[in-house]
């Protein structure tokens, strides 16, 4: 019965497709999970909706798996206009906090309930249902309406008013299969992008394109070549490493055999009249009806574009027209209103791409603010009055300021060629203009930006998901940069710093070309490191476009100089290098623990620059990475000094015994991050005799680690002073009681080795708690060699005694730590029987292939890897050979 209160109500819609899955009640389920929803709505072509979902997911799945503790049943639902998602737990008896019902909803702060804040902030629907053993939750996305185009002819108009274009349109018609690769190339994409057919047929589409990459926002490339019709604008990088800002329009055929590709036509996008499709005009009935219509649907056209880039370039492209211009701009306004950025333009070179800033206040005196109109009739006569205009060959402009409530917004502007074009009267034109859009246009920007920061959200919870799975410094770096490119830039590079009297290293370099990879890295080291400053945000870095420039001009200088080669590929590496580093470089700091251990560089390649909000994102990313590496630093210094003591505590090689084979393996369980534990030692004591030990610590760490030192040690120093067994553990016993509250209990095997010259050898063994040595006789016969006594470091009085064996030739005796016999699968142990039974199989092996054997059966004992340290010595006397 659902909640009271809560929407519960369907949309009367057919599912057309469904997908489901379970996850498990662990931590990691709640990220699987979100893959799942990801990789099903991406699959059904709704990537509109895929990042809330995406979110909702994650904190649903939360409650489940973690604050309820169950498992979690994930159903998608797909309808012709949406998406419906349900979240089912095991716990029904949990209720859900409702509004007006006496309860309120968690506080966003808290991660219990938060969920249900989600659903509400951003779900269509969105309810509760329960049966006798399921809690479900579920929500409901609807995909944005999209109005439909329709065919339109458009009215005679004047040739003044016709859109510009150069003398020779040129339309590049490329083709592609269903898999992406280019299958056609005519002759105008030739002209237009450099590239002769043979280069690039065969080829994806995605390798030539600089699309649009921003979290949240708009259709990938991919995405793009799959929709039956699609028009928009994006970049392809030409032949000569510059992007070239293309219109383009997609669409996807079938031919005589069935198979689908994609036919896509692109002119530059100052050019993209040619091919844009015709606005549809609003309807006229009568003549009353259209003086009454909308003035904005009058200046835009209806109807009008549904995303902020199409409105914005649409709006640039009408005030352009209605003053006659040869150019004109639009810019947005930051939050603090300081700087503007060009977010869209017709009529400007390349070099004034989006995102570019310019302050909002350029000069002193009324026309030096874009807050209020201006007309400039001669921009020689004041030159940088208007930034973005500098060397564009523009000399007359006018702008005006959008404003929403008193507040300034963006600027939009028109420019000729000629001086004096403009006129107060044009300004007032453009102003009304600008009143009218204001507005939709700030309506526009935030929807935009509200996108923004849903797809910002799901990237920041899958980023702080992959950082946390590893604390290895190498993955992490890797991690970092591959979360960068190409999601927020073009290019990335990781300096790390070791110590503060540490220069900055270029540890890591990743650009989404491969090919450029080699290029940018030479680049970066050759040029000095960015200043390691802690204040926090981006900051400009211009050191890498000035070197590219510089490399570039002497490359090219010298190539095409008085050598007598011709001219090799090395220009064109370096012109692709300088092209690649030569839009805006930034630099974010990354500090952990009070200390800059970093820095993280991002660039854009010639001329593009970032957007504020990206690098917001790219700021709390840098945080986040930091602390990752710097614990991944942490981890990996404390495995070095962890795996330091454990080979100071373990002998550096065996002596040579003669007449007697020994050999020793040593597994140490875990990752390297814990000593102690067991270890084993064979030393020469004086001529004839060796000393021989294999021992067992009680628990692992520092304080265990200091009792396998003190006994190590301790055995060799006693042994060669001339004690005998005995006496050597009892004052061994004595040292260990003395360490008070930080000593451990020791199980201990310790032994006087004397090879005999007829062959043989004699052996007195002492075995205090320690599993019981195991002799194997010639004929396959197994037994004990020694008796149990009490183990070291709990009794003070100890009376211990040694016993005597013999090994004649052929005979083995083996010595393992309890992580040999306390080998587990379920609840079945090997156990001393067990080991018995290998031990048996091994009549006439050597030292080594014994202990081989042994640790082979006890790694094929169990599927899971040893939870515990295992110690294998084994020593054989050797048959005599006799002569032929």
């Amino acid at each position: 019965m659902p909640e009271p209160g809560v929407t519960t109500r369907m949309r009367s819609s057919v599912i057309t497709a469904r997908a489901a899955a379970s996850f498990d009640p662990v931590g990691r389920s709640v990220a699987t999970a979100r893959a799942f929803v990801r990789d099903t709505l991406q699959g059904w072509g709704y990537s509109d909706v895929v990042d809330d979902a995406t979110v909702l997911t994650s904190e649903l799945v939360t409650n489940a798996v973690i604050h309820a503790g169950t498992s979690a049943d994930v159903l998608c639902l797909r309808t012709e206009d949406g998406v419906r998602v349900e979240v089912a737990d095991r716990y029904p008896e949990r209720e859900v906090p409702i509004q007006g019902a006496g309860a309120s909803f968690a506080s966003p702060d808290r991660e219990n309930g938060r969920g249900l804040l989600l659903c509400a902030a951003l779900a269509s629907r969105w309810g509760v249902e329960y049966t006798p053993t399921h809690k479900k939750v579920w929500f409901q996305l609807d995909l944005p309406e999209r109005p439909v185009g329709t065919r339109s002819a458009g009215p005679v108009l004047p040739v003044g008013l016709l859109p510009v274009a150069d003398e020779r349109v040129r339309v590049a018609v490329v083709q592609i299969d269903q898999s992406g690769a280019i299958t056609g190339w005519n002759e105008d994409a030739e002209h237009i992008f450099g590239y002769a057919d043979e280069q690039v047929i065969g080829k994806p589409l995605t390798d030539i394109t600089a699309w649009p990459h921003t979290p949240g926002i708009g259709t990938g490339v991919a995405e793009a070549l799959q929709l039956s019709r699609w028009e928009g604008s994006y970049g392809i990088r030409a032949a000569d490493g510059r992007v070239i800002p293309v219109y383009a329009s997609h669409l996807r055929v079938r031919d005589t055999h069935g198979e689908p590709s994609t036919v896509c036509l692109l002119v530059r996008d100052y050019e993209r009249a040619v091919i844009q499709t015709p606005l549809r005009a609003p309807a006229t009935d009568g003549g009353s009806e259209n003086r009454s219509a909308d003035p904005f649907e009058v200046f835009i056209g209806s109807p009008a574009p549904d995303d902020l880039d199409g409105l914005l370039q649409r709006t640039v492209e009408r005030a352009r027209d209605m003053l006659d211009g040869d150019s004109a701009f639009l810019l947005l306004a930051t939050d603090d209103e300081t700087e503007l950025e060009v977010r869209a333009s017709t009529g400007l070179p390349s070099a004034r791409q989006r995102f570019a800033r310019v302050p909002v206040e350029a000069g002193t005196g009324r026309y030096g603010s874009a807050r209020m109109p201006a007309v400039h009739e001669d921009l020689t006569a004041v030159p940088g009055a208007v930034p973005l205009l500098n060397g564009t060959g523009m000399r007359s402009v006018v702008t005006v300021p959008l404003k929403v409530e008193g507040r300034l917004t963006g600027s939009l502007g028109v420019a000729a060629e000629g001086a004096g074009r403009y006129s107060n009267e044009e300004a007032l034109r453009l102003q009304f203009a600008a009143d009218r859009i204001a507005l939709a246009v700030e309506s526009a920007r935030l929807g935009e930006l509200e996108r923004l920061r849903r797809g910002s959200l799901s990237f920041l919870v899958e980023a702080s998901d992959l950082l946390a799975g590893t604390l290895d410094r190498d993955q992490t770096l890797a991690l970092m940069a591959q979360m960068t490119v190409p999601t927020l830039a073009t290019w990335c590079a990781v300096y790390t710093i070791a110590d503060q009297s540490s220069e900055p290293y270029l540890s890591y370099v990743l650009h989404e070309d491969e090919d450029r990879i080699d290029g940018l890295k030479a680049l970066l080291s050759k040029i000095s490191p960015p200043d390691p400053v802690p204040t926090p945000g981006a900051r400009v870095w211009a050191a890498p476009a000035e070197a590219a420039h510089r490399a570039a001009l002497r490359t090219s200088m010298r190539e095409l100089g008085g050598s007598s080669t011709p001219v090799s590929s090395g220009i064109g590496t370096t012109l692709a290098t300088a092209a690649t580093v030569g839009g805006e470089t930034v630099v974010l700091p990354l500090v952990a623990r009070n200390r800059v251990i970093g820095m993280l560089t991002l660039g854009k390649p010639s001329d593009d620059h970032f957007r504020q909000e990206i690098l917001e994102l790219a700021d709390d990313l840098s945080r986040r990475a930091a602390l990752a590496l710097d614990n991944a630093r942490l981890y990996s210094e404390r495995t070095a000094i962890s795996q330091a003591l454990q080979r100071n505590l373990l002998p550096p090689g065996l002596p040579q015994v003669p007449g007697v084979e020994v050999e020793v393996i040593y597994r140490a369980a875990g990752e390297g991050n814990e000593v102690g534990g067991d270890f084993y030692d064979v030393f020469p004591i004086r001529d004839g005799a060796y000393g021989f030990a294999i021992g067992d610590v009680c628990g692992t760490g520092p304080e265990a680690a200091a009792v396998t030192g003190l006994a190590r040690h301790a055995l060799r120093l006693l042994a060669r002073e001339g004690f005998g067994g005995p006496a050597v553990l009892e004052r061994l016993n004595a040292a260990i009681l003395d360490e008070g509250a930080r000593s451990r209990f020791l199980t201990l095997l310790y032994g006087e080795l004397w090879p005999q010259e007829g062959g043989g050898a004699l052996l007195k063994v002492v075995c205090a708690g320690h599993p019981l040595p195991l002799r194997l006789r010639q004929d396959g016969t197994v037994e004990p060699a020694a008796e149990p006594q009490p183990l070291l470091g709990v009794l003070e009085d100890l009376e211990l005694y040694e016993q005597t064996i013999t090994l004649d030739p052929g005979d083995v005796l083996l010595c393992v730590t309890d992580g040999v016999t306390e080998r587990r699968e379920g609840t079945r142990m090997l156990g001393d029987d067990g080991l018995t039974d290998v031990l048996t199989t091994c009549t006439g092996l050597t030292a080594g292939a014994v202990a081989a054997r042994i640790l082979r059966a006890v790694e094929r004992f169990a599927a899971e890897p040893a939870s515990d340290d295992m110690a294998i010595l084994a020593m054989r006397v050797p048959e005599p050979h006799h002569a032929g």
